[in-house]
């Protein structure tokens, strides 16, 4: 998939007037922002918005990204509803322009990123923390094709170098100290996508000060 056919997917799935994903946040993102002291967030391929509506709402200033102009329409509008401000930003990570080290937390949940991407974004993205700042990660493993082939409604990518293995989070984030990571069986309930029994990884990662 080359990258206009990329951003003509995202686009598609956007354009439909359910949120794809729901407009809850990620179970898992919502226990761990709900740990930290609001500060600023960067949340990348944020999509529809609902994580980055619950850290405002929570105190903090979100910051999102993501390549889908109908996915940043979707977010200032669910951002509206709920009385809440977000910096929702369209474009590809390296030319956005964000700061070095002004987060104090970043958040990737289910960012899966084209694979000749996602470990150079990653890296980038450590670099836009702050020394103490958190990372919090979940996203589909590479345990996951053998759900997603039992049942499609589960989503997530079709191919193994789209998913993540813990070995290459602790590559990626290279000298963070690890506070979780492991690879667990979920069942998911959120929107129309992600639905039923799947395999991701859950990281919780500190940027060494």
């Amino acid at each position: 998939m080359n990258e206009q056919q990329w951003l003509d997917k995202w686009n598609s799935n956007f354009q439909r007037p359910e949120y794809v994903y729901g407009t809850q946040p990620n179970d898992f993102f919502r226990q761990e922002i709900d740990k930290l002291s609001p500060g600023r967030i960067l949340l990348a391929a944020e999509g529809e918005g609902r994580n980055a509506v619950y850290a405002a709402r929570r105190g903090w200033q979100a910051c999102a990204f993501d390549i889908s102009e109908a996915g940043k329409n979707k977010a200032l509008q669910l951002a509206a509803d709920a009385g809440v401000d977000i910096n929702y930003q369209v474009g590809e990570l390296p030319h956005l322009g964000f700061d070095a080290a002004p987060f104090d937390a970043l958040a990737l949940i289910y960012a899966h990123f084209p694979p000749h991407l996602k470990s150079a974004y990653h890296q980038h993205l450590a670099r836009l923390l702050r020394p103490g700042g958190t990372v919090i990660f979940e996203a589909f493993s590479k345990n996951h094709l053998a759900y997603r082939s039992r049942d499609s409604r589960v989503g997530g990518p079709a191919d193994l170098a789209s998913l993540f293995s813990e070995e290459e989070i602790r590559k990626d984030f290279q000298g963070f100290e690890i506070l979780a990571l492991q690879t667990q069986e979920i069942t998911l309930s959120e929107g129309l996508f992600h639905n039923g029994l799947g395999s991701v990884i859950r990281f919780v990662g500190r940027k060494p000060r």
